[in-house]
């Protein structure tokens, strides 16, 4: 079964009592609020050093979804 995940940024309390509510029953469904620091998300003007070539979890566009709707929704297999 696929499972579906919702990502809640932490200032929308409200969304994510809501999401939580409406699919409580749902047992494919996970409600939780974005863990990730604030420093981490943010582009920094200098180059740092990578120790990787691109972040293991990365998907396109979830810090935008998370500033513009307050949520992202991800599919996993």
């Amino acid at each position: 079964m696929r499972r579906e995940l919702f990502i809640v940024a932490r200032d929308r309390s409200d969304l994510y009592r809501y999401l939580s509510q409406t699919f409580a029953d749902a047992e494919n469904v996970e409600v939780i609020f974005d863990r990730r620091s604030t420093e981490r998300r943010e582009h920094s003007t200098t180059a740092a050093p990578e120790r990787r070539r691109r972040e293991r979890r990365s998907r396109p566009n979830v810090d935008e979804e998370l500033r513009s709707v307050g949520y992202a929704f991800l599919v996993l297999d």
